[in-house]
């Protein structure tokens, strides 16, 4: 179980963070060490919108086991309106998630490890 510190270490987690590459302009989320596009290693962080779109998405039936009581649940890609893609829960959706919907970034809780574990807490994206 990581301790809350090594959570901290990560801000991208807490404050929509992406890295832009200062070479071709490529936003990253997570920020990355070499830009994917043109191989820059310089990068500038900056504050990410916090809409985007659905690209797709997957309902996950049989989940791993600190997600087990939230089955059936759907996880997305979305594209967020400044570039970067995520990976994140959709929540909120009613019968069905629907391709191309807006949706926006909330931080909600993700899980709690163990009976009296630590909370993580994330981005969730919810439709709009």
């Amino acid at each position: 179980m990581p301790s809350a510190s090594a959570w901290r270490e990560y801000p991208q987690r807490y404050r929509y963070e992406a890295g832009v590459c200062e070479k071709c302009g490529k936003w990253h989320f997570p920020p990355r060490v070499i830009c994917d596009d043109c191989g820059g290693r310089e990068f500038t962080t900056k504050a990410m919108q916090r809409t985007g779109k659905v690209l797709t998405y997957t309902i996950i039936q049989v989940p791993p086991a600190p997600f087990k009581d939230l089955a059936p649940y759907a996880v997305a890609i979305i594209e967020m309106d400044d570039g970067p893609r995520i990976t994140c829960q959709i929540v909120d959706y009613g019968d069905e998630v629907v391709i191309g919907s807006p949706v926006r970034l909330e931080f909600r809780k993700i899980f709690e490890e163990g009976e009296a574990g630590l909370i993580q807490y994330g981005y969730k994206a919810v439709p709009i």
